[in-house]
Protein backbone atom coordinates (compact mmCIF):
# COMPACT_ATOMS: atom_id res chain seq x y z
CA UNK A 1 0.00 0.00 0.00
CA UNK A 2 1.30 3.45 -0.87
CA UNK A 3 1.22 6.51 1.37
CA UNK A 4 -2.05 7.83 0.02
CA UNK A 5 -3.86 4.53 0.54
CA UNK A 6 -2.55 4.22 4.09
CA UNK A 7 -3.48 7.78 5.00
CA UNK A 8 -6.97 7.35 3.56
CA UNK A 9 -7.47 4.33 5.81
CA UNK A 10 -5.77 5.71 8.91
CA UNK A 11 -8.13 5.72 11.90
CA UNK A 12 -5.98 7.58 14.43
CA UNK A 13 -2.72 9.52 14.70
CA UNK A 14 -1.09 10.85 17.87
CA UNK A 15 1.91 13.05 18.57
CA UNK A 16 4.07 10.72 20.66
CA UNK A 17 7.57 10.65 22.12
CA UNK A 18 8.80 13.37 24.44
CA UNK A 19 6.22 15.87 23.15
CA UNK A 20 3.43 13.40 23.84
CA UNK A 21 4.78 12.79 27.36
CA UNK A 22 5.06 16.51 28.08
CA UNK A 23 8.84 16.10 28.44
CA UNK A 24 10.00 17.96 25.36
CA UNK A 25 12.80 20.47 25.00
CA UNK A 26 13.32 22.95 22.17
CA UNK A 27 15.29 20.39 20.18
CA UNK A 28 12.83 17.50 20.61
CA UNK A 29 11.65 15.72 17.46
CA UNK A 30 8.05 15.40 16.37
CA UNK A 31 7.23 11.69 16.56
CA UNK A 32 3.93 10.41 15.21
CA UNK A 33 2.33 7.00 15.51
CA UNK A 34 -1.04 5.78 14.34
CA UNK A 35 -3.21 2.91 13.15
CA UNK A 36 -4.69 2.09 9.73
CA UNK A 37 -6.96 -0.65 8.38
CA UNK A 38 -5.54 -2.46 5.36
CA UNK A 39 -7.48 -3.02 2.15
CA UNK A 40 -9.15 -6.30 1.11
CA UNK A 41 -6.12 -7.88 -0.61
CA UNK A 42 -4.27 -7.82 2.71
CA UNK A 43 -7.10 -9.64 4.49
CA UNK A 44 -8.21 -12.03 1.76
CA UNK A 45 -5.03 -12.70 -0.21
CA UNK A 46 -1.36 -13.50 0.30
CA UNK A 47 -0.23 -9.86 0.56
CA UNK A 48 0.99 -8.76 3.99
CA UNK A 49 1.60 -5.40 5.59
CA UNK A 50 2.27 -4.72 9.26
CA UNK A 51 3.32 -1.09 9.38
CA UNK A 52 4.84 1.79 7.47
CA UNK A 53 7.76 3.31 9.31
CA UNK A 54 9.87 4.77 6.52
CA UNK A 55 9.67 6.94 3.39
CA UNK A 56 7.51 9.56 5.09
CA UNK A 57 8.27 12.98 3.60
CA UNK A 58 7.09 16.05 5.47
CA UNK A 59 4.84 18.35 3.44
CA UNK A 60 3.28 15.60 1.35
CA UNK A 61 0.09 13.54 1.56
CA UNK A 62 -3.17 14.00 3.44
CA UNK A 63 -1.26 14.64 6.67
CA UNK A 64 1.64 16.88 5.63
CA UNK A 65 3.00 17.13 9.18
CA UNK A 66 4.10 13.48 9.05
CA UNK A 67 7.85 13.13 8.56
CA UNK A 68 10.70 10.67 9.03
CA UNK A 69 9.82 9.95 12.67
CA UNK A 70 6.46 8.37 11.83
CA UNK A 71 5.12 4.85 12.19
CA UNK A 72 1.56 3.83 11.25
CA UNK A 73 0.61 0.28 12.29
CA UNK A 74 -1.86 -1.95 10.48
CA UNK A 75 -4.81 -2.72 12.76
CA UNK A 76 -4.15 -6.45 13.25
CA UNK A 77 -0.49 -5.85 14.08
CA UNK A 78 -1.47 -3.08 16.48
CA UNK A 79 -4.01 -5.28 18.26
CA UNK A 80 -1.51 -8.13 18.61
CA UNK A 81 1.10 -5.83 20.16
CA UNK A 82 -1.51 -4.23 22.43
CA UNK A 83 -2.71 -7.66 23.58
CA UNK A 84 0.92 -8.39 24.53
CA UNK A 85 0.96 -5.15 26.58
CA UNK A 86 3.77 -3.63 24.52
CA UNK A 87 4.43 -0.27 26.28
CA UNK A 88 5.11 1.72 23.10
CA UNK A 89 1.86 0.48 21.56
CA UNK A 90 -0.47 0.31 24.55
CA UNK A 91 -0.06 3.99 25.35
CA UNK A 92 -1.38 4.97 21.92
CA UNK A 93 -4.91 4.21 23.17
CA UNK A 94 -4.65 6.56 26.15
CA UNK A 95 -3.84 10.00 24.74
CA UNK A 96 -6.13 12.88 25.63
CA UNK A 97 -5.83 14.48 22.19
CA UNK A 98 -5.20 13.06 18.72
CA UNK A 99 -3.99 14.69 15.55
CA UNK A 100 -6.48 12.58 13.59
CA UNK A 101 -9.32 10.40 14.88
CA UNK A 102 -12.12 8.75 12.86
CA UNK A 103 -15.26 7.02 14.21
CA UNK A 104 -13.49 3.68 13.76
CA UNK A 105 -10.53 5.00 15.74
CA UNK A 106 -12.90 6.22 18.44
CA UNK A 107 -14.48 2.74 18.60
CA UNK A 108 -11.01 1.28 19.14
CA UNK A 109 -10.19 3.71 21.93
CA UNK A 110 -13.55 3.01 23.60
CA UNK A 111 -12.33 -0.56 24.16
CA UNK A 112 -8.90 0.35 25.54
CA UNK A 113 -9.61 -1.17 28.94
CA UNK A 114 -9.70 -4.73 27.56
CA UNK A 115 -6.00 -4.53 26.72
CA UNK A 116 -4.81 -4.07 30.31
CA UNK A 117 -3.55 -7.09 32.24
CA UNK A 118 -0.97 -8.05 34.83
CA UNK A 119 1.42 -8.75 31.97
CA UNK A 120 2.38 -5.07 32.14
CA UNK A 121 4.51 -6.08 35.12
CA UNK A 122 6.85 -7.95 32.79
CA UNK A 123 6.63 -5.72 29.72
CA UNK A 124 7.17 -2.41 31.49
CA UNK A 125 9.87 -3.88 33.71
CA UNK A 126 11.48 -5.40 30.62
CA UNK A 127 11.44 -2.20 28.60
CA UNK A 128 12.69 -0.23 31.60
CA UNK A 129 15.50 -2.74 32.14
CA UNK A 130 16.45 -2.47 28.46
CA UNK A 131 16.98 1.29 28.92
CA UNK A 132 19.08 0.65 32.02
CA UNK A 133 21.18 -1.92 30.15
CA UNK A 134 21.88 0.61 27.40
CA UNK A 135 22.77 3.19 30.03
CA UNK A 136 25.18 0.80 31.72
CA UNK A 137 26.77 -0.23 28.41
CA UNK A 138 27.42 3.38 27.46
CA UNK A 139 28.73 4.16 30.92
CA UNK A 140 31.17 1.26 30.68
CA UNK A 141 32.38 2.57 27.31
CA UNK A 142 32.81 6.04 28.78
CA UNK A 143 34.84 4.83 31.75
CA UNK A 144 36.65 1.89 30.14
CA UNK A 145 36.53 2.14 26.32
CA UNK A 146 37.80 -0.86 24.32
CA UNK A 147 41.34 -0.13 23.24
CA UNK A 148 41.62 -2.43 20.22
CA UNK A 149 39.67 -4.97 18.20
CA UNK A 150 39.70 -8.44 19.80
CA UNK A 151 41.80 -11.05 18.03
CA UNK A 152 41.39 -14.85 18.17
CA UNK A 153 44.85 -15.23 19.69
CA UNK A 154 43.77 -13.03 22.62
CA UNK A 155 41.53 -15.96 23.59
CA UNK A 156 44.03 -18.67 22.74
CA UNK A 157 42.21 -19.62 19.53
CA UNK A 158 43.95 -20.93 16.45
CA UNK A 159 42.36 -20.11 13.05
CA UNK A 160 41.14 -23.69 12.68
CA UNK A 161 39.38 -23.49 16.06
CA UNK A 162 37.16 -20.51 15.26
CA UNK A 163 33.47 -21.44 15.14
CA UNK A 164 30.76 -19.50 13.29
CA UNK A 165 27.70 -18.00 14.96
CA UNK A 166 25.55 -20.51 13.08
CA UNK A 167 27.49 -23.44 14.52
CA UNK A 168 27.29 -22.09 18.06
CA UNK A 169 23.60 -21.28 17.76
CA UNK A 170 22.80 -24.74 16.42
CA UNK A 171 24.51 -26.39 19.38
CA UNK A 172 22.76 -24.13 21.93
CA UNK A 173 19.39 -24.92 20.40
CA UNK A 174 20.22 -28.64 20.62
CA UNK A 175 21.19 -28.13 24.27
CA UNK A 176 17.91 -26.35 24.98
CA UNK A 177 15.87 -29.17 23.43
CA UNK A 178 17.66 -31.74 25.57
CA UNK A 179 16.93 -29.78 28.76
CA UNK A 180 13.31 -29.20 27.77
CA UNK A 181 12.75 -32.91 27.16
CA UNK A 182 14.15 -33.73 30.59
CA UNK A 183 11.75 -31.50 32.53
CA UNK A 184 8.71 -31.61 30.23
CA UNK A 185 6.67 -33.94 32.46
CA UNK A 186 7.80 -32.74 35.89
CA UNK A 187 4.71 -31.12 37.41
CA UNK A 188 6.65 -29.78 40.39
CA UNK A 189 8.72 -27.67 37.98
CA UNK A 190 5.73 -26.28 36.09
CA UNK A 191 6.93 -22.67 36.08
CA UNK A 192 10.35 -23.72 34.84
CA UNK A 193 8.78 -25.98 32.23
CA UNK A 194 6.63 -23.12 30.93
CA UNK A 195 9.69 -20.89 30.72
CA UNK A 196 11.64 -23.41 28.68
CA UNK A 197 8.74 -24.28 26.39
CA UNK A 198 7.98 -20.63 25.67
CA UNK A 199 9.26 -18.91 22.57
CA UNK A 200 12.85 -18.00 23.39
CA UNK A 201 15.17 -15.82 21.35
CA UNK A 202 18.22 -18.07 21.19
CA UNK A 203 20.22 -15.50 19.25
CA UNK A 204 19.51 -12.94 21.95
CA UNK A 205 20.77 -15.34 24.63
CA UNK A 206 23.81 -16.13 22.50
CA UNK A 207 24.72 -12.47 22.16
CA UNK A 208 24.49 -11.84 25.87
CA UNK A 209 26.23 -14.73 27.59
CA UNK A 210 28.80 -17.47 27.19
CA UNK A 211 28.23 -20.82 28.95
CA UNK A 212 28.98 -20.30 32.68
CA UNK A 213 31.99 -22.13 34.07
CA UNK A 214 29.95 -24.24 36.49
CA UNK A 215 27.74 -25.61 33.71
CA UNK A 216 30.48 -26.99 31.46
CA UNK A 217 30.73 -30.45 33.01
CA UNK A 218 26.97 -30.99 33.00
CA UNK A 219 26.73 -29.69 29.42
CA UNK A 220 29.43 -32.14 28.39
CA UNK A 221 27.58 -35.07 30.02
CA UNK A 222 24.15 -34.09 28.71
CA UNK A 223 25.28 -33.66 25.11
CA UNK A 224 27.78 -36.55 25.16
CA UNK A 225 30.44 -34.15 23.95
CA UNK A 226 34.11 -34.06 24.80
CA UNK A 227 35.46 -31.71 27.44
CA UNK A 228 37.68 -30.07 24.81
CA UNK A 229 34.71 -29.30 22.57
CA UNK A 230 32.65 -27.68 25.35
CA UNK A 231 35.61 -25.58 26.46
CA UNK A 232 36.23 -24.55 22.85
CA UNK A 233 32.57 -23.60 22.47
CA UNK A 234 32.73 -21.37 25.55
CA UNK A 235 35.94 -19.71 24.35
CA UNK A 236 34.41 -19.02 20.94
CA UNK A 237 31.37 -17.47 22.63
CA UNK A 238 33.63 -15.21 24.66
CA UNK A 239 35.56 -14.18 21.55
CA UNK A 240 32.44 -13.47 19.48
CA UNK A 241 30.87 -11.52 22.35
CA UNK A 242 34.02 -9.40 22.65
CA UNK A 243 33.93 -8.73 18.88
CA UNK A 244 30.29 -7.70 19.11
CA UNK A 245 31.06 -5.42 22.04
CA UNK A 246 33.86 -3.73 20.09
CA UNK A 247 31.70 -3.30 16.97
CA UNK A 248 28.86 -1.83 19.04
CA UNK A 249 31.31 0.58 20.66
CA UNK A 250 32.57 1.75 17.28
CA UNK A 251 29.02 2.31 16.00
CA UNK A 252 28.14 4.17 19.18
CA UNK A 253 31.10 6.53 18.77
CA UNK A 254 30.26 7.10 15.10
CA UNK A 255 26.54 7.78 15.49
CA UNK A 256 26.36 9.66 18.78
CA UNK A 257 24.33 12.85 18.90
CA UNK A 258 26.95 15.56 19.63
CA UNK A 259 24.92 17.39 22.27
CA UNK A 260 23.92 14.14 23.93
CA UNK A 261 27.54 12.99 23.90
CA UNK A 262 28.66 16.17 25.70
CA UNK A 263 26.02 15.66 28.37
CA UNK A 264 26.88 11.98 28.74
CA UNK A 265 30.57 12.77 29.18
CA UNK A 266 29.72 15.45 31.75
CA UNK A 267 27.48 13.39 34.04
CA UNK A 268 28.84 9.89 33.32
CA UNK A 269 25.69 8.26 31.97
CA UNK A 270 23.06 8.66 29.26
CA UNK A 271 20.43 10.90 30.84
CA UNK A 272 17.78 10.18 28.23
CA UNK A 273 17.95 6.42 28.79
CA UNK A 274 17.72 7.03 32.54
CA UNK A 275 14.67 9.25 32.18
CA UNK A 276 12.93 6.76 29.89
CA UNK A 277 13.59 3.89 32.30
CA UNK A 278 12.13 5.79 35.27
CA UNK A 279 9.10 6.84 33.22
CA UNK A 280 8.41 3.28 32.05
CA UNK A 281 8.73 1.73 35.49
CA UNK A 282 6.53 4.36 37.08
CA UNK A 283 3.90 3.99 34.34
CA UNK A 284 3.82 0.24 34.89
CA UNK A 285 3.09 0.76 38.59
CA UNK A 286 0.30 3.21 37.73
CA UNK A 287 -1.35 0.74 35.35
CA UNK A 288 -1.27 -2.09 37.88
CA UNK A 289 -2.57 0.18 40.63
CA UNK A 290 -5.06 2.49 38.89
CA UNK A 291 -6.01 0.38 35.83
CA UNK A 292 -5.17 3.18 33.39
CA UNK A 293 -2.22 4.44 31.38
CA UNK A 294 -1.08 7.98 32.20
CA UNK A 295 0.80 9.11 29.10
CA UNK A 296 1.23 12.84 29.80
CA UNK A 297 3.56 13.08 32.77
CA UNK A 298 2.19 16.50 33.62
CA UNK A 299 -0.96 14.68 34.63
CA UNK A 300 1.08 12.18 36.64
CA UNK A 301 2.90 15.00 38.41
CA UNK A 302 6.50 13.87 37.86
CA UNK A 303 7.40 16.08 34.88
CA UNK A 304 9.93 18.22 36.73
CA UNK A 305 11.71 15.22 38.23
CA UNK A 306 11.94 13.46 34.86
CA UNK A 307 13.17 16.61 33.12
CA UNK A 308 15.77 17.05 35.88
CA UNK A 309 17.02 13.50 35.22
CA UNK A 310 17.08 14.26 31.51
CA UNK A 311 19.18 17.39 32.20
CA UNK A 312 21.69 15.39 34.23
CA UNK A 313 20.81 16.93 37.60
CA UNK A 314 20.84 13.50 39.23
CA UNK A 315 23.96 11.42 39.80
CA UNK A 316 24.31 7.91 38.40
CA UNK A 317 23.91 6.39 41.88
CA UNK A 318 20.76 8.48 42.48
CA UNK A 319 19.20 7.29 39.23
CA UNK A 320 20.00 3.64 39.96
CA UNK A 321 18.55 3.97 43.47
CA UNK A 322 15.31 5.36 42.04
CA UNK A 323 15.16 2.59 39.44
CA UNK A 324 15.76 -0.15 42.00
CA UNK A 325 13.03 1.27 44.20
CA UNK A 326 10.63 1.30 41.27
CA UNK A 327 11.47 -2.32 40.37
CA UNK A 328 10.45 -3.29 43.91
CA UNK A 329 7.35 -1.10 43.66
CA UNK A 330 6.39 -2.72 40.36
CA UNK A 331 6.63 -6.19 41.88
CA UNK A 332 4.52 -5.11 44.85
CA UNK A 333 1.91 -3.48 42.59
CA UNK A 334 1.71 -6.67 40.53
CA UNK A 335 1.01 -8.74 43.64
CA UNK A 336 -1.82 -6.41 44.70
CA UNK A 337 -3.26 -5.61 41.26
CA UNK A 338 -6.88 -6.46 40.44
CA UNK A 339 -6.18 -6.60 36.71
CA UNK A 340 -6.72 -9.96 34.98
CA UNK A 341 -3.68 -12.18 34.54
CA UNK A 342 -4.03 -11.93 30.76
CA UNK A 343 -6.23 -10.24 28.18
CA UNK A 344 -9.31 -11.97 26.78
CA UNK A 345 -8.07 -12.65 23.26
CA UNK A 346 -11.48 -13.76 21.98
CA UNK A 347 -12.83 -10.29 22.83
CA UNK A 348 -9.92 -8.63 21.03
CA UNK A 349 -10.44 -10.90 18.04
CA UNK A 350 -14.10 -9.87 17.89
CA UNK A 351 -13.11 -6.22 18.23
CA UNK A 352 -10.83 -6.61 15.20
CA UNK A 353 -13.71 -8.07 13.18
CA UNK A 354 -16.02 -5.27 14.26
CA UNK A 355 -13.53 -2.51 13.43
CA UNK A 356 -12.70 -3.92 10.01
CA UNK A 357 -16.43 -4.18 9.32
CA UNK A 358 -16.94 -0.56 10.37
CA UNK A 359 -14.17 0.61 8.05
CA UNK A 360 -15.53 0.99 4.52
CA UNK A 361 -13.53 -1.01 1.98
Amino acid sequence: MNRKEIEQRTILIALTGSRGYGLQTESSDYDYRGVFVATKPYYYGFSKIEQRDRDWVEGEGLFPYLGKDTCIYELKKFLELSADNNPNILELLWYKDYMHLTPVGKALIDHKQIFLSKKVWKTYAGYGYAQIRKLESHRKWLLHPPQQKPQPEDFGLEPIQIMSKTEIHAFLEYLYLLIRDRIQYLEQLEDFRQLLTAEIDFKGVLRQYALPEDTLTYTQQLTHSSHDFIRLLQTNQQYLNACREYENYQQWKKNRNPARAVMEAKVGYDCKFAMQAIRLLRTGIEILTDRRVIVDRREAGDTEELLAIKRGDYSYSDVMAIANGLYAGLESAHAKSTLPNDVERSAINQLCIDLVTLQAW
